[in-house]
């Protein structure tokens, strides 16, 4: 009995301090761009190297991305800080995890995490005056899953959702298609080289919380990838190791449920609820927010039901909420788990535990496989209601539980015989060439796919169906392509080609801007002066929608509303550039700190940017091509070129804080390599993390 004992204790000992990492084992390689090589032993140490790294480059933006969870972002940032901790609080983050946390996560991937809070927490340490909150840290590897939890609750809606439920315009949104991402893969089917191809281009924000980090990843105990996590992220999310790629775009189904609950007349939060009247739950949420530099105590009410969380809308009525996404734990270990993958059937073993709930999948490896699904965790829905409409409150028929469809009854394609593969954010029964998709009545209907295609996935598709087999070159162009599709296509703008075909003799005050757009070759390089028109009107009609409640939905686009938008358009430009013959270039700008460049593209173009209102009339790049990486699987090895939009660091006194906006700007990319010997030539800083 002893003997067991002291082998017990010894265990316990042995687990407990084996996240405690010495910085002395890991060693830092920085790159000519300045991008972190990170090596060592172990992959716990790996991850304490990318914590310290990555808060190196962007600690301030890292503790925005966990600060919800700690009611503390709001204090800092304001209203919207405050907005992301009430989200935190309705989908209830802290106690999912406390209560999924022992079970869910492996022995093993806690090691890593507690390794990875052990280097945020000692650089938090070393540099105190970088702490946003004295409530953040320290962090532990749960905090880690907590971040997570609430992100990928996040991308399956809840912002949409808390927007109709607040508002109480509960309309269905169908076929939206929001910024969005690419992911294309390529294989010898379609190459004249006979290799593999994979394009990895998310449009996530440009900058701030929830954009892209570049890292490589390297330990002895099989690991060695490179790509970009997003920041506060202890793995990569989309990238490459020796064997295979992949990427995510957001998949655009039906994770989370609105039901519109049935209230008592007379008697307060009193709900009908299967017969019989039942009690909501209370619940008071405490939030300061920094107003005019001081932070200001708020209370807000939120209830709880049956279903979820309830919020009373503005229309009176009281709603609850359900997600899909706080339903799971295990997104963070999948990704490491597909990080560390060595083939197909390991990757697909690890995407199939559907951690990873909220994203489409594309794939691709050195053994000529490609491969797509429209990944999430779908539970087992009544069929027969409409689950894409408001649903009825008062019974338990529509209320799911833990039973989920595995991924075998998921959306996939598995090398097809066209030998290309494509997401845009759009339908995933598109995703392959003519007569290679699957029928939408094979799928579950209550899975919420989404229908519609969108002008990048209408050009792609067009673009490939033209070629005959491609060189790299020519995957290169067709993914940074910037031109619209004929006709233009936008599900929020119904009947937006009709903005290119007005008459300019009956609108003589707008006929050169008719002119412009009549004119325009549909491309969106920064001499184009068609471009610059059609951007601005492209930016009215948003603008305008959405203040009277028209966006993503609403009409057709009529003449008349056009030329009042039109009418706008010549209004910006006579006041800011006292011309109506302005170059996109010179409108549309890539701004960090002093510098600024002409920027190319425009919304929901292949090679997309969003642009929003800067100083005198220009407009700002905010989102878009947030990170693109090119993998190739060649004779020779995997071969990878990169780019992000600025640089490697978000510290304006480092050398890497802009250097990478002209290669950017002008569709060029930086070679990077997984092998030591290629990082070693452009070293220009190795160090261990202390």
């Amino acid at each position: 009995m002893t003997k067991h004992f002291l082998f017990l204790i010894s265990l316990f000992f042995t687990s407990s301090i084996f996240a405690q990492i010495n910085p002395d084992d890991i060693t830092i390689i920085r790159d000519q761009w300045g991008v972190p090589h990170i090596y060592a032993k172990t992959d716990a140490q790996v991850a304490y190297g990318l914590a310290w790294a990555s808060a190196e480059d962007d600690f301030e933006t890292i503790q925005e991305t966990l600060l919800p969870i700690r009611s503390g972002l709001g204090a800092i940032k304001g209203v919207d800080g405050a907005v992301l901790d009430f989200a935190a609080h309705l989908i209830e983050v802290n106690e999912v995890v406390d209560q999924k946390y022992e079970t869910d996560i492996s022995p093993q991937f806690k090691n890593i995490l507690t390794a990875y809070a052990q280097g945020m927490n000692d650089f938090a340490k070393k540099y105190p005056k970088r702490v946003l909150s004295k409530k953040m840290f320290p962090i532990e590897g749960k905090d880690v899953i907590k971040g997570y939890t609430l992100a990928l609750t996040l991308l399956s809606g809840l912002p949409g959702d808390l927007q109709k439920v607040v508002s109480g315009k509960m309309e269905a949104i169908e076929n939206r298609t929001p910024m969005g991402s690419n992911a294309f893969a390529v294989n010898s089917n379609k190459t004249k080289s006979g290799e593999t191809f994979l394009a990895i281009n998310p449009h996530q924000p440009l900058e701030g919380p929830y954009s892209w980090y570049e890292a490589h990843l390297v330990s002895e105990e099989g690991m060695n990838v490179l790509g970009a996590t997003l920041l506060g992220g202890m793995h990569i999310s989309v990238g490459a190791n020796e064997n295979l790629a992949w990427t995510h775009t957001v998949n655009h189904a039906d994770f989370s449920d609105i039901y519109k609950l049935e209230m008592h007349k007379n008697e307060k939060n009193k709900y009908f609820y299967d017969g019989k009247w039942e009690t909501l739950e209370v619940q008071k949420v405490k939030l300061k927010v920094k107003i005019l530099g001081l932070k200001i105590g708020v209370k807000r009410k939120m209830y709880r039901s049956k279903h979820g969380p309830v919020l009373k809308s503005k229309n009176g009525n009281y709603y609850a909420l359900k997600f899909t996404a706080n339903q799971t734990i295990g997104g963070a270990e999948q990704w490491y788990m597909m990080n560390k993958a060595k083939n197909f059937d390991e990757f697909k073993t690890a995407v199939s535990r559907l951690g990873v709930c909220t994203t489409n999948m594309m794939y691709a490896d050195n053994q000529d496989n490609i491969f797509y699904s429209g990944l999430g965790l779908f539970p087992k829905r009544n069929p027969k209601y409409d689950w894409k409409k408001v649903l009825p409150g008062h019974t338990s028929e529509v209320v799911w539980g833990e039973d989920f469809y595995p991924f075998e009854d998921i959306f996939k394609i598995e090398n097809p015989k066209s030998g290309y593969l494509g997401n845009t954010n759009n339908t995933p029964f598109n995703s392959a060439a003519e007569g290679e998709n699957i029928d939408p009545s094979t799928i579950n209907s209550t899975f919420g796919y989404m229908t519609g295609d969108n002008n990048r996935s209408l050009r792609y598709f067009d673009l490939m169906k033209k070629e005959d087999k491609i060189s790299y070159e020519d995957f290169k162009r067709i993914k940074f392509d910037t031109k619209w599709h004929t006709p233009s296509h936008v599900y929020s703008f119904p009947n937006l080609e009709l903005l290119l075909n007005l008459d300019p003799q009956k609108y003589p005050d707008l006929a050169k801007l008719i002119t412009h757009l009549n004119n325009w070759n549909r491309e969106t390089d920064i001499e184009n002066m068609g471009a610059t028109v059609f951007n601005l009107s492209y930016h009215y009609i948003h603008k305008d929608r959405s203040k009277n409640g028209l966006y993503p939905d609403g009409p057709p686009l009529t003449e008349p509303y056009l030329i009042e938008r039109l009418k706008e358009v010549k209004k910006h430009l006579k006041k800011h550039f006292k011309s109506e013959d302005v170059p996109l270039g010179k409108m549309q700008r890539h701004i960090r700190g002093e510098k600024s460049i002409p920027m190319w593209g425009g919304p929901n173009v292949i090679a997309a940017m969003y642009g929003k209102p800067y100083k005198k009339g220009r407009f700002k790049i905010f989102a878009g091509e947030s990170y693109v990486s090119l993998v190739r699987f060649t004779k020779d090895g995997v071969k990878i070129e990169s780019i992000v939009p600025y640089g490697a660091s978000n510290n304006p006194n480092s050398p890497h804080y802009d250097d990478q906006m002209e290669k950017y700007s002008k569709h060029e990319l930086k070679k990077m390599s997984l092998k030591k010997e290629d990082v070693l030539k452009s070293a220009t800083r190795t160090y261990h993390p202390k």
